[in-house]
């Protein structure tokens, strides 16, 4: 396979002596007698067991009834059970364990509206919300196995919906706040789905949206759905359907504060996550209890360094795992976690960082694509407001280019905040690689793999690779890794398990550098391979974004007679400018002089946008399909569909 990638970076940031010191990694690799990263990885990945339950009694994970084994591969790599016959629900985890001690008192997050609200809810206040909100659901007969789903904006009563499915034993199902009737109907009825949480509506920059009137078409679709409770946000006229209909204000207000936590299996179905397919109907990636959470708090402990006292904001809506991740992970540290409804350039470019200035925002997840969109706002939006709570950006979702990476650490952050890219998956629960406090950085690259992660880069012989680009593949199980997928383990097989005997290989294209740090560069089913020469998407799109004019850009390959693929190219202009045939000659003359002559585009196309996902993936299978005037698949997932339908007439 292998053109070497050309990674272009030098080392820009080195953790302190402070960062390193300060490091929940340090610490725990000092109770292990562990001396540095390398030997951490060796040892995670070599004894899977061993580092599970050094992560479980670091999180201080805790069990009614202990395990008796970490974990049981007697049914292959593929099926490992983990916390053999142990009993323990998350929710005891994430809350009531806090009970009668300091943390109650202390802000477990802080919400905001768009319209300006606030609110601050402690651990005490979430243990007795969280309890109401379980014993309205035994009020309407639901309990352990029953699957509820969550079709709602980030609002405050987002975070005890979620984790009364949990305490009660339930399925929770989040669904992204932004899908239509079908996408909604799909994902409840494959999981025969009794109950919804839902809003009237949602403000989005500025307009009402109603949500009601998507759950009520929907439901219309799932028989099993019996229950709708609907939280008031906006204050829409909405219509109730009597005795199915709840108002969320009538209903768990009313309820005791006392609620008994259901005594679950560690291996209980906690929840399905639906992520989007190539093709067919969506994958309902199953987690438990003991697997989800757990991957998600040690990636925000050892990655992100989150402590007590410090406030993690990942832009996130609940329907994208990002979300659950959100709010498992800093519960379990006993850290503060921030959550806002609303558009973060909304109703000005600076929202984001004036939210961080008063909210003393610690740690901020934020998109490649967001920073694009923002830089051509002006450095003055950034500049007026006091950032210096921040010890971390981080981000995840999509690929970087360099000159946006720049630009987050070295103006906004100054050079001193380390920008933790994060990639993994609805699958992983969480990272395959991350970065940390005490490692170096290059621009857009990873440290590395996440401890416990046996990642590798392989080629198509399924040989290891370095300095060359390849399939990123895992060799060895982790406790976060997804239970199958719902009603369909043999997809699950196919999907990661067919291609090499006992390898995970998850379908992204990366690179590991002479230094050591690694790269993700969009999916390899993105690859594009012309005259035998293979490159990622990211490459040729770095070279179109550091042009002045272009804030994004997208490359997909398309049938060629003579060198199998050709090059498509399409870019999004900042405000302000226009498309013209000399930019295009331009731009072309870039990616030439940088990829050679045989790499020279076919077509370089002008859009207004692209299509993404909510948590901002630029979806090129998507692009490549309207290009081609094919089925672009399941769309559901898009912010905005009527991207999809500009590149198919601009072709």
């Amino acid at each position: 396979m292998p053109e070497s990638f050309d990674f272009g970076g030098e080392i820009v940031w080195r953790p302190t002596p402070e960062y390193i010191e300060n490091a929940n990694l340090t610490r725990f690799m000092r109770q292990h007698g562990i001396s540095d990263f390398e030997e951490l990885m060796r040892r995670s990945t070599e004894d899977v067991a061993w580092f599970t339950e050094a992560v479980l009694n670091f999180l201080d994970i805790r069990f009614y009834q202990p395990y008796t084994q970490v974990v049981d591969l007697s049914k292959g790599i593929q099926w490992p059970r983990w916390c053999v016959d142990g009993k323990m629900n998350i929710v005891h985890n994430c809350v009531d364990k806090y009970i009668g001690t300091p943390t109650e008192g202390q802000a477990a997050y802080i919400w905001e509206g768009e319209e300006g609200g606030t609110r601050t809810v402690t651990y005490g206040e979430l243990y007795r919300l969280t309890n109401q909100a379980a014993n309205a659901l035994r009020e309407l007969g639901l309990g352990k196995g029953d699957a509820i789903g969550i079709y709602m904006p980030m609002v405050p009563e987002i975070v005890p919906a979620l984790l009364a499915i949990a305490k009660i034993g339930g399925i929770i199902l989040p669904l992204f706040s932004g899908y239509g009737v079908e996408a909604v109907s799909m994902r409840l009825a494959d999981a025969d789905a009794k109950a919804l949480f839902t809003a009237d509506g949602v403000f989005r920059r500025g307009k009402p949206v109603n949500m009601k009137a998507v759950a009520d078409e929907a439901a219309k679709r799932v028989p099993t759905l019996k229950h709708m409770i609907v939280v008031n946000r906006i204050g829409l006229e909405i219509p109730m359907q009597e005795g199915r209909d709840h108002w969320w204000d009538a209903l768990v207000p009313r309820q005791a504060e006392e609620a008994p936590t259901e005594v679950t299996e560690a291996e209980d179905t906690l929840m399905v996550i639906y992520t989007s397919g190539t093709t067919g109907r969506p994958k309902g990636a199953v987690h438990t209890h003991c697997g989800f959470p757990i991957k998600g708090a040690q990636d925000m402990s050892f990655g992100t360094d989150l402590h007590p006292g410090e406030i993690l904001y990942w832009m996130s809506d609940m329907g994208w795992m990002m979300g659950p991740w959100l709010v498992f992970g800093a519960l379990i540290l006993g850290g503060t976690f921030f959550i806002y409804d609303g558009a973060p350039d909304y109703p000005a470019p600076d929202r984001i960082w004036d939210m961080v200035e008063r909210h003393k925002i610690t740690t901020l997840g934020i998109s490649p694509t967001l920073v694009r969109a923002l830089i051509p706002k002006g450095d003055e939006h950034w500049q007026k407001h006091d950032l210096s709570s921040l010890r971390f950006f981080a981000s995840t979702g999509e690929p970087w280019n360099p000159d946006p990476w720049m630009w987050l650490f070295e103006k906004v952050g100054g050079g001193r905040r380390p920008i933790i890219n994060y990639s993994g998956g609805t699958e992983i629960s969480g990272g395959i690689v991350m970065g940390n406090p005490i490692l170096p950085l290059k621009p857009c690259a990873f440290s590395g793999p996440c401890p416990g992660i046996a990642a590798d880069v392989f080629d198509e012989n399924g040989q290891p690779v370095r300095n060359q680009v390849g399939e990123l593949v895992i060799k060895a199980p982790w406790i976060g890794m997804t239970r199958g997928f719902w009603k369909d383990p043999q997809r699950y097989i196919e999907t990661y398990w067919s291609r090499w005997e006992n390898v995970w290989v998850h379908g992204d294209f990366a690179a590991i550098d002479e230094d050591g740090l690694w790269y993700i560069l969009g999916r390899s089913d993105d690859t594009i391979k012309i005259a035998g020469k293979r490159l990622g998407p990211a490459e040729v799109e770095s070279i179109l974004v550091e042009h002045e004019e272009v804030m994004e850009a997208a490359a997909i390959g398309v049938p060629h007679e003579i060198k199998g693929s050709a090059l498509v190219l399409f870019a999004v202009l900042k405000p302000g400018y226009e498309p013209s045939e000399d930019l295009r000659a331009e731009l072309r003359r870039m990616v030439v002089e940088a990829m050679g002559k045989a790499l020279a585009p076919k077509a370089i196309l002008f859009v207004n946008d692209l299509p993404k996902t909510r948590n901002a993936k630029v979806m090129r299978r998507m692009i490549r399909a309207a290009y081609l005037g094919q089925d672009p698949g399941d769309t559901s997932a898009l912010v905005n569909p009527e991207a999809v339908e500009e590149i198919r007439k601009a072709r």
